[in-house]
């Protein structure tokens, strides 16, 4: 059986390795694509470029994971940013945002993770909380140098409930999360009321996540994606719920 082509975005920002001191560089934490093939996919890494060119890229793959990374510029959701929010990159922030308009039209599978997650909920004219433990009161959500074990509940009935169960332990690392997300159905939570996940009603697999399921040890969601995305590229034009 053919595996489906997942692209995947990148972070494109500077680097050092070996005697190459901050270059400009495409960078993705391996776990990505070690979990789309471990699914039966093929990943495809999506650099940041024009976005006029993401309808030709989405014409060319079956599936797209919009991964995690840096804060999203405040201005994509109207607002000023907060004292916390010193970092953005806005060639990132269009490219994501041309490749789910271009999605979104072809009907394609998609799933968010952390910043994807975030990214989904603006490209719909949603917005974010930009430092969470500002609600919260609290910052074990960033994890520190690392993840933090967070306990997620998650609604029955969706998607991400048939993928996962009732209940995960999420690795978490954000400082952000999402707080309007038009289109989009909240389905599951922390104790803290965070919503950790999202997706859209419907025949197209639209899910996404603010935790890291790339780390762990559930390859439910990428199950879940590469699944939709080999229906998808079966030409049936819609996908299993």
């Amino acid at each position: 059986m053919t595996r489906p082509l997942i692209g995947v975005s990148m972070y494109r920002q500077p680097a050092s390795w070996g005697t190459w001191r901050d270059i400009d560089a495409d960078l993705l934490p391996a776990d990505y694509a070690r979990s789309i093939e471990s699914a039966g996919g093929l990943p495809v890494l999506l650099p940041a470029q024009e976005p006029a060119a993401a309808r030709e890229v989405i014409a060319r793959i079956d599936g797209l994971l919009i991964a995690g990374g840096a804060d999203i510029n405040p201005a994509r959701y109207g607002q000023d940013p907060d004292v916390h929010v010193v970092r953005w990159y806005d060639d990132r922030d269009a490219w994501e945002l041309a490749l789910l308009d271009a999605a979104d039209a072809a009907g394609m599978p998609v799933l968010g993770i952390c910043r994807g997650m975030q990214m989904m909920a603006v490209a719909a004219g949603g917005t974010l909380v930009q430092h969470l433990p500002d609600v919260v009161g609290h910052d074990r959500h960033s994890g520190g140098s690392g993840y933090e074990h967070v306990p997620v509940d998650i609604a029955a009935g969706h998607r991400i409930s048939t993928l996962l169960g009732d209940r995960v332990v999420a690795p978490c690392h954000h400082h952000q999360a999402v707080q309007q997300h038009p289109g989009y159905l909240a389905t599951a939570r922390d104790a803290d009321g965070v919503l950790q996940a999202m997706e859209r009603e419907g025949d197209v697999f639209r899910v996404a996540v603010q935790w890291h399921p790339e780390t762990g040890d559930d390859p439910g969601l990428f199950d879940g994606l590469v699944a939709a995305a080999r229906a998808w590229a079966g030409g049936g034009g819609s996908t299993p719920g």
